[in-house]
């Protein structure tokens, strides 16, 4: 398939830009953090995302969704990423709803899908132990108990962890760390008891929670998949993740890239403007071509996830490794081509480099997905 988007992929990028620049400017995240907002997203934006349908994006139509693909969701992560918006649309209608739809029965899919859809329930996925992405090294214990499961453990780093109404848990109910046997996905009710949850809103604003779990009892009909054969779905999921985050991440680099280019055309030193500078101009051209191989190694894992879901890891990788370092790059460049101006908080590049640094770090950062690209190629 080519690396460009079709006509209808286009015209959703600029309806989803036209809408975000109108409701959701960078404004609208200072707002949110100055306002020390209880939930860290407007839920009237939510619900017009939910209106747009946006929700529903990868959800079937069987259940009241789009049934579009990653591309489209993609095209939206993107468009997130131009204005830094904070909403469930990564937690719920990317990662839940797939994990749902992909490894739930007829009646989770009924019971859960129409209701992240209408906007009535949001969901994340919980799976990060530790201070660094190693879904493999989950310890968090869940131990058969009659015709139910006993969690026990934490998760730190979920998204939207704080308002979730359900989570999506990876827990362990065989083997041991590090081995990607053994782990089962439950969902599990926020509002079970010895569910404790603390908000931790990361650098750059975005929200995320640590959620610990002290003997919560969880049904087994609750129980996402098969038992102990969790790892294959979580991936799966993890994977959307990674390819939307990365999404996201090209289109903070490129709106911090074009600013910088902006600024390159109308500020003067020394009576010229600095844009006519050569080594400026070399700078710029360079980060240029990072992003655009980048761009096209994004929309390459979005479109193999499309066609080929089970097969996508590597090229999912490939692309949330590439588009974490050159996002780097784009908002280190432009702090440093704004001068003094860009490491103050008045103005918005530093806000981008906030988040570009968080979502490097996000399901893996580079150094994570290069190692997983070379176990991937030695099998």
């Amino acid at each position: 398939m080519a690396l460009v988007l079709t006509d209808e992929q286009v015209m959703l990028r600029d309806n989803a830009r036209g809408f975000l620049s109108k409701n959701a400017p960078i404004a609208h995240l200072r707002k949110l953090r100055d306002s020390h907002d209880a939930d860290g997203f407007s839920r009237p934006l939510w619900k017009d995302f939910v209106d747009l349908g946006w929700a529903g994006i990868l959800v079937p139509q069987t259940y009241g969704g789009l049934g579009l693909g990653h591309v489209e969701a993609g095209v939206i992560m993107e468009e997130l990423g131009r204005t830094l918006t904070p909403s469930p649309f990564l937690s719920t209608a990317l990662l839940a709803a797939n994990a749902i739809a992909r490894a739930g029965n007829e009646k989770q899919k009924s019971e859960y899908l129409p209701k992240i859809v209408a906007g009535d329930l949001i969901g994340t996925l919980a799976v990060d132990e530790t201070a660094k992405h190693r879904p493999d090294k989950t310890a968090m214990s869940a131990t058969r108990s009659g015709n139910s499961f006993v969690l026990n453990g934490a998760k730190t780093f979920v998204l939207d962890g704080h308002v979730a109404n359900i989570y999506i848990v990876a827990a362990r109910t065989a083997g041991k760390p590090g081995e990607t046997k053994g782990l089962t996905l439950f969902i599990v009710d926020s509002s079970a008891k010895g569910i404790s949850t603390e908000r931790t809103p990361m650098v750059d604003t975005h929200n995320a929670a640590r959620v610990s779990f002290e003997n919560v009892n969880v049904a087994a009909d609750r129980v996402l998949g098969e038992i102990d054969a969790g790892w294959k779905n979580l991936e799966g999921t993890l994977n959307v993740g990674r390819a939307a985050v990365a999404a996201e991440l090209m289109g903070a680099a490129d709106e911090a890239f074009g600013r910088t280019v902006g600024y390159l055309r109308e500020r003067k030193q020394f009576g010229r403007l600095i844009g006519e500078f050569q080594a400026l101009q070399h700078r710029a051209a360079n980060l240029y071509c990072e992003l655009e191989i980048s761009r096209s190694a994004v929309l390459k894992a979005l479109q193999t996830l499309d066609e080929s879901f089970e097969s996508a890891g590597a090229i999912v990788s490939v692309a949330k490794a590439r588009a974490g370092q050159s996002a780097i790059l784009a908002v280190n460049e432009a702090v440093q081509m704004h001068g003094g101006i860009g490491m103050t908080d008045e103005f918005d590049v530093g806000l981008f480099m906030k988040r570009v640094r968080v979502g490097q770090e996000l399901f893996g950062d580079a150094n994570f997905h290069a190692d997983r690209l070379a176990r991937l190629n030695r099998y």
